[in-house]
């Protein structure tokens, strides 16, 4: 199957020109920027937005049972990333599609040194899983996460380093993962999480102490303000 996108006129290798052509009118400068964003910081804005949300989530005020629930779908995101990755081994082994440049010239290559096959695309694969694991568990961050997916997906074919085919293999890779598989991540990652939140030393990775301590005050009405009074009663 090595001839997935053998030379030719067909639309993947037309997009491919055209998308990559951008490379060639563009400063350098603006391409070196491209460069580390699509081999590096596009990963790095996923992991932190992930961070971010998780963050965000921890502080508000819920029961035990949503808030693991909830950082249990964030831990997800990343390990969806990583089974994606792992299925694809096998997928780039059987496929065997060479990188572009060594079918086509005349490309502006932004990233030397690839000599792995070119099917899917591990970055796409990546970036789309923890997106699509992000977007299941928050929207507003999932959407954010959407669209960084969709420039890095843009990204590695304007560096000339994957076709578009590729990048839609890795989208639709790591989906795959993220949705299919995020019912049983939720009943493993769920419980472990409880067991988080219960502990005197892990439980400020599923809420803050102000969190928990909120969440108690409102499960006991004027618990916290009787405690207050007690205080004072005991200091008279």
């Amino acid at each position: 199957m090595a001839g997935l996108a053998d030379s030719g006129s067909n639309p993947d290798v037309d997009l491919l020109y055209d998308i990559n052509g951008l490379a060639k009118d563009a400063p350098h400068w603006f391409d070196r920027i491209v460069e580390f964003v699509g081999e590096y910081g596009l990963l790095l804005a996923m992991v932190l937005l992930i961070l971010w949300c998780w963050a965000s989530g921890r502080r508000k005020v819920r029961g035990a049972e949503e808030a693991s629930a909830s950082v249990a779908a964030l831990v997800w995101a990343p390990l969806a990333a990583a089974v994606a990755v792992l299925v694809n081994v096998p997928i780039r082994g059987f496929v065997e599609r060479p990188r572009p440049f060594l079918d086509h010239q005349g490309l502006e290559v932004l990233v030397s040194g690839k000599t792995d096959y070119s099917f899917v695309s591990d970055h796409a694969t990546l970036t789309m899983a923890m997106a699509v694991a992000l977007f299941v568990a928050h929207r507003t961050f999932g959407l954010v996460g959407l669209a960084i997916a969709l420039l890095e997906g843009f990204c590695r074919v304007y560096m000339g380093v994957h076709y578009p085919t590729d990048v839609v293999g890795g989208f639709a890779l790591g989906t795959a993962v993220a949705l299919l598989l995020s019912p049983l991540a939720s009943l493993a990652l769920t419980p472990l999480m409880k067991a988080v939140e219960r502990s005197p030393r892990g439980g400020w990775i599923v809420r803050s102490k102000s969190a928990r301590e909120r969440a108690r005050d409102a499960f006991v009405p004027g618990a916290r303000s009787g405690a207050v009074a007690e205080e004072r009663d005991l200091a008279a």
